[in-house]
């Protein structure tokens, strides 16, 4: 057995291509992965029509070559079957780096495509595994056009209430990452992913300088916003299986949704206003990650696909009572003010529970959106807009709930749904009281008397 590369360790490996020992990650090729992911498949696999647009000098012996190396006619393989040690049931598409470097040309991308037709007409999710360079030079316009006949088949199987998941191997890049693999609906890659739309090598040659650490890497990329998470080769299966059963909407394993219906009590009638205002924001207050913990978390989103992850939004794939659900959640907890990119990320799970038409429950708990200069810069007033917008308009039915301090329109966009619900010695104001006194005396610490006037309270609400 050949030593790991970054330990030396020649212990059996138990998971493929992965270090026991370190957990270092290398390259392995579309059989392989396949056969850790999904052991029970089927083969789905077009037959190649072996173009050569270009009559490009040696195309068709590098072709016969490579799938002598890699084991298979093309780039992409399309199988169908079931994930290991579940019973959910997927669509895969992958990619064998060894033939070309992964890359995709015209037999590729019909490939891509029948694997999303293959998911849309079985009412299946697809999940996509790249390992490639991109765009295939061969096969000039005729491999770069993939870009977005695979985009069609990808949107689609989309329309179809269908839901996507790619999970990026080593390497990444081109076309393929500029193209369907970032349009699914939740993005994972294996540790060590050389991902982007420039490979290293040629950003640094566009560019003429170096890059900066962590630039290119999946970890980059996570702390970005640009992925959801970075997930272990061993966990990949479980992790696939738990978002995979949620999007098609089935209950939690071992889990019964309960019937009939339950009323909450009005609350209390509440007493001083300031009062209340001081007990929604105590620290000690249950948050959102309180009420999280009661849930059966299937997966949370990570990033708003345009370069930030703001923690105090977090849409989070979850079961209630067995049902399945989208929670867009405010955690003030980290960061009590939302940004505009939180507000973006909110919006991909408002989406993506209307198009699986599950229900949406939010959690609003936020004293206002963030007024910084950097956030009006980036058009705070527009991502709020937006987001009303995106509640009204979402077709699944929005339950808001009130969990602790509501202010402003930052919080109202997450509240606008179909029933508004309010905590017991929660609040919702028009304005923070320190900002009403600010306006109307010149004098924030007048801030108690006027909470009294604005009268905030869970029962005045009620």
């Amino acid at each position: 057995m050949a030593a790991c590369t970054t330990c030396g360790s020649t212990d059996p490996q138990t998971v493929p291509g992965v270090c026991p020992a370190c957990s270092a990650t290398r390259r392995i090729g579309a059989a392989a992965w396949l056969d850790w992911v999904m052991p029970d498949r089927v083969d789905h696999t077009p037959p190649p029509r072996r173009p050569d647009p270009l009559a490009w000098p040696g195309y068709e012996a590098s072709r016969r070559r490579a799938a002598v190396r890699a084991g298979t006619d093309e780039s992409v393989v399309v199988a169908r079957g079931r994930l290991r040690a579940t019973d959910v049931e997927a669509v895969v598409v992958a990619w064998e780096f060894a033939f070309l470097g992964g890359s995709m040309g015209g037999d590729a991308g019909d490939r891509i495509a029948a694997g999303f037709d293959l998911g849309r007409a079985s009412g299946l999710p697809v999940v996509l595994a790249p390992s490639t360079g991109g765009a295939r030079m061969q096969e000039g316009m005729a491999s770069l056009v993939q870009m977005a006949s695979s985009t069609v088949a990808s949107r689609r199987h989309a329309a179809a209430g269908l839901l996507q998941v790619a999970v990026l191997r080593d390497p990444t890049t081109g076309g393929v990452f500029a193209s369907h693999a970032n349009l699914a609906d939740v993005i994972l890659a294996e540790p060590g992913t050389t991902m982007g739309f420039a490979g290293p090598r040629v950003a640094r040659a566009m560019t003429g300088g170096t890059l900066p650490e962590g630039s290119h890497t999946a970890r980059g990329a996570r702390a970005a916003g640009l992925l959801d998470e970075v997930v272990a080769r061993a966990d990949v299966p479980g992790v696939l299986g738990r978002v995979l059963r949620w999007g098609q909407g089935e209950a939690a394993v071992g889990q019964s949704p309960r019937t009939g219906r339950a009323r909450a009590p009005s609350p209390a009638p509440s007493g001083d206003a300031w009062a209340e205002v001081a007990r929604a924001r105590r620290p000690d207050r249950l948050r959102a990650p309180a009420h999280l913990a009661h849930l059966d978390v299937a997966f949370e989103l990570h990033g708003d696909r345009a370069g930030s992850d703001d923690p105090a939004i977090r849409p989070v794939l979850a079961w209630l009572e067995g049902r399945p659900i989208m929670v867009i959640a405010m955690d003030p907890t980290v960061n009590p003010n939302p940004r505009p990119g939180g507000y973006r990320k909110a919006w991909r799970g408002l989406r993506l529970a209307g198009r699986l038409g599950l229900p949406i429950v939010t959690l609003v708990d936020t004293p206002g959106a963030d007024a910084s200069a950097s956030s009006e810069a980036a058009g705070i007033a527009s991502h709020i807009a937006r987001t009303f917008a995106e509640v009204l308009e979402v077709p699944s039915p929005v339950v808001a709930a009130v969990i602790g301090e509501g202010g402003s329109g930052g919080a109202m966009a997450l509240a606008t749904g179909d029933r508004l619900l309010i905590q017991e010695h929660a609040v919702f104001s028009v304005i923070a009281p320190e900002g009403a006194a600010a306006i109307l005396h010149h004098d924030a610490a007048r801030a108690p008397e006027v909470a009294r006037l604005l009268d905030p309270t869970a029962s005045r609400l009620a």
